[in-house]
C-alpha cells in the first residue's frame, strides 16, 4: 500500500523544481501551466514560498528560486563532506596526490572537501572554499562531463589552473540534485591510465553513500 502524501507539499516543491530549471524565471500564468493546476493555487503556494524566503518575485514580476535555499544548502554540504572524506583519504594515500571533491555552484565549481597524502614529501596544496569556472581545471570538466551520458569516464587537464599541476577528475553520477566530481592533482607525472580507474572507482563509491 503506497504511503500518503500530502498534495500540497507536493506542489510546492515542484514549484521550487520549476522555477530551479527556469533561468529567467516564470510568471504566475507560466508556472501554473507547467504545474498543471490553476492560478489561485499557484498564488497560494508562491505567497507561502516568498513568506519563507525559497521564492522571490524581480522587478518585471517574473518568479524566481528564492535566496532562502542558499541557507538549506549551507546545511547539506558538511554532510557532503564528511560521507566523502574517507573515500578521499583513501584515495590520497593510494595514488599520493591530494584528493578533493568539488560541487557545480552555478557556473564555477566549489572545492567542497580536500585530503592531502600523509606519506608523500611534496603534493599539491588544494584550498577548501576555493572556486574556478566549469570549463577549467579537471574538476569542473569532470562535472561537465556527467551531464553527457556518452561522456568519457574522467577529465584530465594540465596548467589550467596552476602553472605545472596535473589533474584528473571523475564526476559523482546518480544522486539526485547534485553535480560533483571526485579528482586528484599532482605536480609530478601523473599515469592517467592507471590512476584514471581509481579516481572514478572512488567517484562511484561516493555517490554510493550519498544514495
Amino acid at each position: 500500500m503506497p504511503a500518503e502524501t500530502s498534495q500540497t507539499l507536493d506542489r510546492g516543491l515542484r514549484v521550487l523544481d520549476v522555477l530551479a530549471g527556469s533561468p529567467d524565471g516564470l510568471t504566475v500564468t507560466e508556472l501554473a501551466a507547467r504545474l498543471g493546476v490553476n492560478r489561485t493555487v499557484v498564488y497560494r503556494l508562491v505567497s507561502t514560498l516568498e513568506q519563507h524566503a525559497l521564492v522571490r518575485k524581480d522587478a518585471r514580476g517574473r518568479l524566481h528560486v528564492g535566496l532562502g535555499v542558499l541557507h538549506l544548502a549551507s546545511a547539506v554540504q558538511p554532510v557532503l563532506r564528511d560521507l566523502a572524506v574517507p573515500v578521499l583519504r583513501a584515495l590520497a594515500e593510494e595514488v599520493g596526490c591530494t584528493a578533493h571533491l568539488t560541487v557545480a555552484d552555478g557556473d564555477e565549481a566549489l572545492a567542497l572537501a580536500v585530503v592531502e597524502p600523509s606519506w608523500t614529501d611534496f603534493h599539491v596544496s588544494y584550498r577548501v572554499g576555493s572556486r574556478h569556472p566549469l570549463s577549467q581545471g579537471a574538476a569542473g570538466k569532470a562535472i561537465l562531463l556527467g551531464r553527457d551520458p556518452a561522456a568519457p569516464p574522467y577529465a584530465v587537464t594540465a596548467g589550467e589552473l596552476q602553472a605545472g599541476a596535473r589533474g584528473l577528475a571523475a564526476p559523482v553520477q546518480g544522486v539526485d540534485g547534485l553535480e560533483a566530481s571526485v579528482g586528484i592533482v599532482t605536480l609530478g607525472d601523473l599515469d592517467t591510465e592507471a590512476i584514471g580507474p581509481l579516481v572514478a572507482a572512488a567517484a562511484a563509491q561516493v555517490a554510493a553513500r550519498l544514495s
